[in-house]
């Protein structure tokens, strides 16, 4: 490290490492310390706040139920992001979530109101070629002017790495709660944070968990998670999502399994689908947000969106079925139901899962895509939406 210890002293400060905030943080971009890395500026900042923030007590919370657009059907539709809201997303080596989070980053939006939108976008453990992907697409778009970006690299200390996460999360709660902003906070990876709290962990001679991994790391990632959310008496909010690649594709493996516990869902991304060609490759039927229904509905997205929602999983899962069982007995042993359920899964990945990185479709449109594909199926076969929607919509074919 190039110190020389016997010319070296420590001095200890008595407080916690802290972040200067202002709005001017916005648009710029930082390292993993908070320290301006754009060739701008120093900020001057209007305080100085304690990264490791205040528990937010459980009594002021108020309850998500907002929705947020992100422009992306499969969660929009599927899987509905609400404000306030922590759903993390759950990736693996090779998968494109690098271009996912940054599309949610650019797209998401708070539908029918002017009230002011940011997102603060932490990124750790990654490498300078994703770096100035993220920076890049930021300021190509336009969407830099509302970001917040922390960018912790690959060759950064492990220490750095672990207050990077905490830094983000101080700019969002200064923005949500005293600017009375509606703020997304989007980690990317948490596998690299865990892996740096393991690093220091091992450094220190702690006792080891699960894999090596330190036996707090259940509350320290709690102690991230939990700053999402809403106040009560207070107009800004934080919304999360925080990125994981699981290790081997290990569902199980510590990190994915103790995020599930601490989230409210999780989106996954699928091998399956990413080498058909999919984009992004969301596998719908595992993913969930466990808040989806308090986001949808008449004045937040569409009357409609529950029943078509609960018709297209009860379709897609029944599709994938039809497939399976058609790679087993062949495509003559299926029914000539089963053989246009079969259809449908295929046109719902393509179509409706898959639409590119660039592609910020609305609410209606992806709502829309979800009844052009219902069509697919006899009406007698939609038994989960109500006659009434059926009388508006499924004979309606905005195209025709």
């Amino acid at each position: 490290t190039g110190i020389n210890l016997s010319n070296s002293k420590v001095r200890f400060l008595g407080r916690s490492m802290e972040l200067g905030v202002s709005e001017d943080m916005l648009g710029r971009v930082f390292d993993g310390l908070g320290r301006p890395i754009d060739e701008g500026p120093e900020i001057l900042p209007d305080a100085r706040k304690d990264i490791n923030g205040l528990p937010m007590n459980p009594a002021a919370r108020s309850y998500p139920e907002e929705f947020i657009q992100t422009g992306v059907s499969a969660i929009d539709g599927l899987n509905t992001l609400v404000r306030g809201q922590k759903l993390p997303i759950f990736s693996a080596s090779g998968l494109p979530h690098a271009q996912l989070a940054a599309q949610i980053a650019r797209q998401a939006k708070v539908l029918g109101t002017d009230e002011n939108f940011a997102v603060v976008f932490a990124a750790m453990g990654i490498t300078f070629e994703e770096s100035n992907f993220f920076i890049e697409s930021f300021r190509e778009t336009g969407a830099l002017d509302r970001t917040v970006l922390f960018i912790n690299l690959a060759n950064d200390p492990a220490i750095e790495r672990i207050a990077t996460p905490k830094m983000a999360l101080t700019a969002a709660e200064y923005l949500a709660f005293e600017k009375e902003m509606h703020v997304l906070v989007i980690l990317t990876d948490i596998t690299n944070y865990a892996d740096a709290l393991r690093e220091v962990s091992a450094a220190r001679k702690e006792v080891p968990g699960r894999r090596g991994y330190p036996g707090y790391m259940y509350t320290d990632l709690a102690s991230i998670y939990e700053r999402a959310g809403r106040q009560n008496g207070k107009k800004g909010s934080i919304t999360m999502i925080p990125i994981l690649t699981m290790p081997e594709d290990d569902k199980t493996h510590p990190i994915p399994d103790l995020t599930g516990y601490i989230t409210e869902g999780q989106i996954i991304l699928s091998r399956e689908l990413y080498r058909k060609g999919v984009t992004p490759p969301i596998d719908v039927l595992p993913s969930l947000s466990r808040l989806k229904d308090k986001g949808i509905g008449e004045g937040k997205t569409r009357a409609d969106h529950s029943n078509t929602m609960n018709q297209l999983f009860a379709a897609y899962a029944r599709g994938k079925d039809a497939k399976e069982l058609m790679v087993i007995l062949g495509e003559a042993a299926l029914t000539e139901i089963d053989l246009m359920y079969a259809k449908f899964a295929d046109a719902f990945e393509q179509e409706y899962v898959s639409q590119g990185y660039n592609t910020d479709r609305s609410i209606e449109e992806t709502l829309d895509i979800g009844w052009k594909l219902l069509r697919m199926l006899p009406r007698t076969e939609l038994k989960r939406i109500d006659d009434k929607y059926l009388d508006i919509y499924y004979g309606t074919d905005p195209e025709a």
